[in-house]
């Protein structure tokens, strides 16, 4: 499905907007492999994100996650869902950007606000001391500067597949 320059997938958004649970089901549909790079870190360090966060601090996590970026920027053929906070590191996106088909998955303030509500903000990084608005509004124009493509996922979840895919297929034979 895609062209030669890009191989992967990748997904940005913020929290609960769905990047890991689409990003599987297209995967699924695609046939490629996916990969969570949350689910990644869990796996090296042995601790939830939340206890990541917790014992070594936001920064430690940052370096961590710029790690398991880095050393996932050469996979093919993979949908890759990247953590919220991704898109604070230049160096992972241009990574991301260089070997994938960047997808910024978004939904209106009010969605994420309920849904954070229901399982709250401790993973979230750079949320100290500031409301989830602003940190909505910060990250909003990070994931537009680096998007290939935005999709507003707000609706059902298999009209938003349908509507990444078609999407995805006209980015690639416009660019």
């Amino acid at each position: 499905m895609l062209n030669n320059k890009a191989k992967n997938i990748t997904m940005i958004g913020m929290p609960s907007v769905g990047k890991s649970t689409l990003g599987k089901k297209l995967s699924k549909k695609l046939h490629y492999k996916f990969l969570d790079t949350d689910k990644v870190i869990e796996k090296q360090i042995g601790l939830a994100i939340s206890e990541i966060i917790d014992k070594y601090g936001e920064e430690k996590f940052s370096k961590i996650e710029k790690k398991v970026i880095a050393d996932i920027s050469n996979v093919k053929n993979c949908v890759i869902s990247t953590g919220g906070s991704a898109v604070y590191s230049k160096k992972s996106m241009a990574l991301l950007k260089k070997s994938s088909v960047v997808i910024f998955l978004k939904v209106p303030f009010k969605i994420i606000e309920e849904r954070l509500s229901k399982i709250g903000t401790k993973r979230i990084i750079r949320l100290k001391g500031r409301s989830l608005r602003k940190l909505y509004g910060e990250r909003n124009m990070l994931y537009k500067k680096y998007a290939d493509i935005a999709v507003d996922v707000s609706a059902g979840e298999v009209k938003n597949l349908e509507n990444i895919v078609k999407k995805i297929k006209h980015y690639e034979n416009n660019h």
